[in-house]
């Protein structure tokens, strides 16, 4: 087993002063390693990284044709959004259309991330909903694909016994390539389900390449990636890495964080996935690695200014003095 390699580094003044170690592995479209660091057997939960597989089963099945989704709400299926309007609005919609209510949404409420929303809702003296988790659009996938397959309630659809999960785990499963080692339950309260670094990669290989001659399950990967990358600013949103270096990068490729500092990339026109883990759970470590691997790649530019956010982030103090920065690891120089 490979230890851990070096992935981003902090520095103050002349001194490094942290490592993010972690692990990451390119695949490509047949499955192979292209290029790896540390242990790409290293068992992860990809959180909400995982989220385009867990929206597999919602395209594939004819759920999302039958409820005549648009390429919005399959972004949204994908996202880890902010709870802004611009998402809040649209899944409020979504529920509505199912004749469904917040309260059928089995994730927690959860604060708005921007302080202009969060502001307003005090002065308006609302508490968060669920439809603001940064979830929900998910778990509105979730919902519309039982209604669609006509699933009992009981028990939840959340529940790993439900159809709706026993078809996210098929789907996760044939696309990682892997029988599940098993699962955590999410933040969103759905079960995550684990593989290897290589596996998740894979996965993501799996929709770069994937086209409308394939078979239904690559048509939805196709239909899933193109989504996201229409619509980065619903996959996250303003001041997110995930919107702001899929625009930077120019449609070229779809990006998505999951929690505990795991990042993915799909890259249609070279059929190469991507997934990384930092091990301490450094999200800014996570987001130093993939700008540093897409630049890698030829997909970013360094001088951009998305990019130069995340690769050599300023990181300053109360003063707003310029006291240190973010840097590529040393797997990256």
């Amino acid at each position: 087993m490979s230890e851990a390699v070096e992935l981003a580094q902090v520095w103050r003044g002349p001194f490094l002063e942290s490592r993010h170690m972690g692990h990451a592995v390119i695949c490509g479209a047949d499955g192979d390693i292209i290029e790896a660091w540390g242990d790409p057997g290293r068992v992860v939960l990809p959180r909400s990284s995982s989220k385009m597989l867990q929206a597999l089963p919602l395209v594939e099945s004819g759920a999302a044709d039958a409820f005549g989704l648009s390429a919005e709400q399959l972004a949204l299926a994908c996202a880890s959004h902010e709870g802004a309007r611009i998402h809040t609005s649209r899944v409020q919609s979504w529920l509505a259309g199912l004749g469904l209510g917040d309260d059928d949404l089995n994730c927690g409420p959860q604060d708005p991330r921007g302080q202009e929303e969060l502001i307003e809702m005090h002065r308006k003296g609302e508490t968060a909903c669920r439809y603001h988790n940064n979830c929900s659009g998910k778990h509105c996938g979730f919902l519309t694909l039982s209604r669609h397959i006509g699933a009992d309630k009981d028990p939840l659809y959340v529940d790993p016994a439900h159809p709706v999960q026993l078809a996210c785990k098929d789907a996760f499963e044939s696309v990682t390539g892997e029988t599940s080692a098993g699962f955590g339950i999410d933040g969103c309260s759905a079960p995550n389900f684990a593989a290897s670094l290589h596996g998740i990669a894979r996965a993501m290989a799996f929709f770069a390449a994937a086209q409308d001659s394939g078979d239904a399950r690559q048509r939805a990967a196709k239909r899933l990636r193109e989504a996201m990358v229409a619509h980065p600013d619903l996959v996250a949103g303003e001041g997110r890495a995930c919107t702001e270096l899929m625009q930077a990068a120019g449609g070229r490729v779809a990006l998505k964080t999951g929690a505990e500092a795991f990042f993915i990339a799909i890259i249609p026109e070279k059929k190469l996935g991507v997934a990384l883990k930092v091990l301490d759970g450094g999200t800014r470590g996570a987001e130093c690695a993939i700008a540093a691997i897409l630049v890698r790649l030829g997909l970013l530019d360094p001088e951009h200014p998305a990019a130069v956010k995340r690769l050599h982030g300023p990181i300053t103090n109360f003063a707003g003095l310029v006291t240190g920065e973010m840097r590529p690891g040393a797997a990256f120089q």
